[in-house]
């Protein structure tokens, strides 16, 4: 359903060499989420940057629902809006001069209000309506508490019609108690709407709650885990799981290092 294998250097300023993001990733066709989990900086977000469209890797392949996004070798790179992915960012990113009916209806169009017929109008409504938050539409950004403004974000990703989901952090901003609740939110909309989705996040709640399929980071390297499941019984909290595993992937890292 995913196969990526990209490579991307860049200069940043707040690191003292250059970063090397070298992935390789499958998702398998029976798991519906995979789950990113690493330390800041390690490339979980420019992984998801290189699924959207978002940076244009150095080299490698994206192949999403067997549509070819990106291939160095072909000279394939589809634009970000042709790949028919939906993507909620960390900070949400919503227009705040447009109301909440116009930033889904905008996600789905790529149209302004003025432009909007009736029918693209009530096809925004009716997705609000199926997320539970037809009551906003007329809100603005501005005018929303941090976990209206989480689902207004992800009705604008869904708006996209997408064939995958990307949630980066998506219960970063948000209390405990709505933590827990939106996430179950989540998973019930995922199922309600059959999008595979691939999750970012640094809570080990949230890797238990979703890892079908799990990827520990560590200095822009990955490991994945086909059967998140499987591994968790053997430890007593997901907190040890995640950190057996971080410590194994620090290892790795070392030894690749000193060779």
């Amino acid at each position: 359903m995913i196969f990526l294998d990209i490579k991307k250097s860049f200069d940043d300023p707040g690191r003292e060499a250059p970063f090397h993001l070298g992935i390789h990733l499958e998702m398998p066709e029976d798991s519906r989420t995979l789950v990113l989990f690493g330390a800041s900086g390690s490339g979980k977000t420019l992984t998801l940057h290189c699924l959207a469209g978002l940076v244009r890797p150095d080299a490698g392949r994206i192949v999403v629902d067997g549509n070819v996004l990106y291939d160095s070798e072909q000279g394939i790179c589809v634009p970000a809006r042709r790949r028919r992915i939906g993507y909620m960012f960390q900070d949400y990113a919503l227009f705040p001069h447009l109301s909440v009916l116009h930033n889904v209806a905008y996600a789905g169009t790529g149209l302004l209000p003025w432009r909007l017929n009736r029918e693209q109008h009530a096809w925004a409504m009716d997705l609000l309506e199926r997320l539970g938050i037809a009551h906003l539409a007329r809100l603005y950004p501005g005018n929303l508490s941090g976990g209206q403004k989480q689902r207004v974000a992800l009705a604008r990703a869904l708006g996209t019609r997408p064939s995958l989901l990307l949630l980066d952090e998506p219960f970063s901003a948000l209390d405990p108690l709505l933590r827990e609740r939106l996430r179950g939110e989540i998973q019930e909309i995922l199922a309600a709407f059959a999008i595979p989705a691939v999750i970012i996040s640094h809570d080990p709640e949230d890797v238990d709650a979703f890892a079908g399929t799990l990827v520990t980071y560590h200095r822009g390297r990955a490991r994945m885990i086909a059967d998140y499941a499987s591994l968790r019984r053997g430890y007593a909290s997901a907190g040890d799981c995640l950190r057996h595993l971080q410590q194994e992937m620090q290892a790795e890292s070392a030894r690749a290092a000193g060779q």
